[in-house]
């Protein structure tokens, strides 16, 4: 009986896969894409918003098509455009039929574009550009219009191969600047008899120095060998890549978080969501044909190096003694290659930062540190303050699912530590923490509470759901600030508004946080029912379905948590917050819990604190500096015109570069001591046999970095101060001296 049975059962698989087969062969391309675009339109009935599919979303649909189709406006003349607009109110019954029509359309005109842009390129590069002459181009698509006419969009090609060309050419008469005086300073140690203290390992492909002719031929060569690659790689987008603009310019209507993934993206999701970087440990993304840098991994070489930072544009790469090649158009995934590669070598990557100068970046490629990314602690203490603070420090909001390690855990541990030293209070880091396992922001909340509600969950049907801390064990109830900027996100803010709702810390950074509130659900049509048998290559949808609100009803979407003190937002130049976001969801609220607010020795006096940091924020050197910086770039972001002039487009960037380096934060504060971190730095990690050595040289270094970044933490410096008014206005400890005292009245 049970041999018929596996009989039976091998019967029915080589059934499903011989059906499966021939029902996929029955299948052709179109047929398939007819699956897809239902299939779309059933989940997003299910989004959070409960938006109907409409004429008023093909509308927007179709300006979000053209933007993806040819965001700069350098393809689509204003007649494209025009053939585009007769499918204006047709989008919502072309993603519910299947039927794309629009792409067909799409990729009749791109090609052709394409193909006239790069005859343009073929005609523009036989002569060299004249870089004397004072000519200017609007960088902000916003500024420029699609061109009328088939001169005009020479024109328009023409300026912008002109601008590569002049930054190519910059580049190179950088990097020969720094090779003359390599030569030199080579040379000057050889005649004085000294000695490199390393060896340098002698380089395959010896750099040489070339004249201004030749360094004007390097860049008009290299421009238009790289734009000819990418007209090539532009023209090899397949159908499915046209379809996925398309069904996407829908899906953002909802929100910026909802996307279909066709099947290549779907697998690069789920090797890697992000887009992260083992090679220099930096997370990018595609952002309007550039590729941008969202975040730093802590213990990358990205990170030790303290150059790459987020929101930096990465325009070009190359291998340390190699020819740069441009990213500019080209895919995420694409220009990963480029920039990953074997550990120890360098690679040199070519950013516009966000003052609009430009720099040249080497990076070391290594792997990322692991015992960076994980939770740290140290105890500080300042000259004149008369207290000793904890400061912990969590990255990010890991848990080792199904393992042992998580940030909960270690923020316990962290107190007690601290504890045993008898801290008067602790700060509580989560800048630049973007957010992780949801579990975590509730059970670190609970860490500092007995117990009682944590946030509230709504799902799209309007179900809401409570999500407690139950465990009514409080591991630190001392004076608590909790630290956020506007990278804090998700599972940060989930924590940091609980606190604030409870009374429980004080919440102090940079405006508000970064506003993620939103829960998004991934799901494979492929692993769907039959087609999970079939590989029919369908893709699949990552879609938002929930949100988070606060205890007290508000939401943390859109508008983040709004610090009880506030201090200068240095990254306020940016707009890289939810809120500057298209159609991302708005602040709402829900019926707000009832909760037990923390009864603290003392209530605190939150005017007062905002006070006392207010008058020393006005009156710090280093605030003053960072102001004066803000005001710089916001000033600068306005100015979108650049130069073709190679002459005053070298004295601007040489005087953004200047101002650059004005406003860095090199100042210490050696008034600060550091103490009690070592065994913090050391957890999670494992020295292996014979990398002893190699291990104490690294960890001696990471100490120094350590102490070094938080002594030149002016943010931090500023918390230490709200921490000492806190003790004082609470306790009977006097912290500040006499002197102090008497200048703060």
């Amino acid at each position: 009986m049970f041999r018929s049975r596996k009989v039976f059962f091998l019967f029915s698989v080589i059934s499903a896969i011989t059906f499966a087969q021939s029902f996929n062969t029955l299948l052709g391309t179109n047929e398939v894409e007819t699956i897809i675009g239902p299939k779309v339109t059933d989940y997003l009935k299910l989004h959070y918003n409960r938006m109907p599919l409409n004429d008023d979303v093909s509308k927007k649909a179709l300006k979000k098509f053209l933007e993806k189709l040819d965001y700069n406006k350098n393809f689509l003349l204003q007649s494209d455009v025009k053939k585009f607009s007769k499918y204006e109110l047709k989008f919502d019954d072309f993603i519910k039929k299947g039927t794309y029509p629009v792409v067909d359309l799409a990729m009749k005109i791109k090609t052709d574009r394409i193909k006239k842009a790069d005859a343009v390129r073929e005609k523009i590069f036989k002569k060299q550009f004249d870089f004397t002459k004072d000519e200017t181009f609007e960088n902000d698509r916003d500024k420029r219009n699609f061109v009328k006419s088939e001169k005009d969009f020479e024109k328009r090609w023409r300026k912008v191969f002109k601008q590569a060309t002049l930054s190519r050419y910059a580049s190179i008469i950088e990097d020969q600047k720094s090779l003359k005086e390599d030569i030199e300073k080579k040379k000057n140690e050889k005649k004085s008899g000294k000695k490199t203290a390393k060896k340098e390992k002698k380089s395959k492909k010896k750099e040489e120095v070339l004249t201004d002719k030749q360094m004007l031929k390097k860049a008009h060569e290299a421009i238009s060998k790289n734009y000819k690659r990418y007209f090539e790689r532009e023209l090899q987008e397949d159908r499915m890549a046209y379809i996925s603009y398309f069904i996407n310019s829908i899906t953002e209507i909802y929100d910026p978080h909802t996307s279909y993934l066709a099947p290549k993206k779907r697998e690069d999701f789920n090797i890697d969501m992000s887009g992260s970087l083992q090679g220099i440990g930096a997370i990018l993304s595609e952002d309007e044909g550039y590729i941008k840098v969202v975040k730093i991994v802590p213990g990358g070489p990205a990170w030790r190096g303290k150059e790459l930072e987020a929101e930096d544009v990465i325009l070009s790469v190359s291998e340390k003694d190699g020819d740069p090649v441009d990213l500019v158009g080209m895919r995420v995934d694409n220009a990963v290659r480029y920039i990953r590669g074997p550990k120890g070598k360098t690679v040199k990557l070519y950013v516009k930062k966000g003052d609009g100068s430009r720099k040249t970046i080497a990076i070391v490629r290594d792997v990322v540190k692991i015992g960076e990314s994980f939770t740290k602690s140290s105890v500080l203490e300042k000259k004149n303050l008369d207290m000793k603070i904890g400061y912990i420090n969590v990255p990010k909001f890991y848990r080792e699912f199904g393992g042992s390690v998580n940030c909960t855990d270690d923020v316990v541990q962290e107190l007690r530590r601290l504890k045993k030293t008898n801290v008067d209070g602790v700060i509580l880091d989560l800048r630049n923490n973007g957010g992780g396992a949801l579990e975590d922001a509730i059970y670190m909340s609970g860490l500092f509470i007995e117990k009682g509600p944590i946030v509230q969950v709504k799902d799209y049907s309007g179900s809401v759901q409570v999500l407690p801390d139950r465990d009514p064990t409080v591991e630190y109830d001392g004076p608590l600030i909790v630290m956020t900027n506007r990278f804090s996100a998700s599972a940060s803010e989930i924590l940091a508004a609980a606190l604030q709702d409870y009374g429980r810390a004080v919440i102090v950074g940079a405006q508000n946080s970064h506003g993620k509130g939103t829960v998004q659900v991934y799901k494979d049509f492929d692993r769907e029912g039959l087609t999970s048998i079939m590989n029919l290559g369908l893709g699949a949808i990552k879609y938002t379905n929930q949100m988070f609100y606060r205890i007290n009803g508000g939401s943390t979407q859109h508008k983040g948590v709004v610090p009880d003190i506030i201090l200068p937002d240095q990254f306020s130049y940016l707009e890289n917050r939810e809120s500057d976001l298209d159609y991302s969801l708005k602040w709402d609220k829900v019926y707000p819990l009832n909760y037990k607010k923390w009864e603290g020795k003392k209530k605190l006096d939150y005017q007062a604190l905002r006070l006392r940091s207010g008058k020393r924020v006005s009156e710090n050197k280093r605030y003053k500096k960072i102001n004066e910086n803000i005001n710089y770039l916001l000033e600068r972001k306005k100015d979108t015109v650049a130069s073709l002039n190679l002459e005053k487009w070298l004295k601007e960037n040489e005087e953004a570069k200047k101002i650059s380096e004005k406003y860095k934060e090199t100042e210490e504060n050696e008034n600060l001591k550091v103490s009690n971190f070592e065994a913090s730095l050391k957890s999670h990690e494992t020295v292996k046999p014979g990398e002893e050595k190699q291990w104490k040289e690294e960890f001696k270094q990471r100490k120094e970095e350590w102490v070094t970044s938080l002594r030149k933490d002016v943010e931090l410096e500023e918390a230490m101060y709200i921490m000492a008014d806190i003790i004082e206005q609470t306790t009977k400890k006097v912290v500040y001296a006499p002197v102090q005292k008497k200048a703060m009245k």
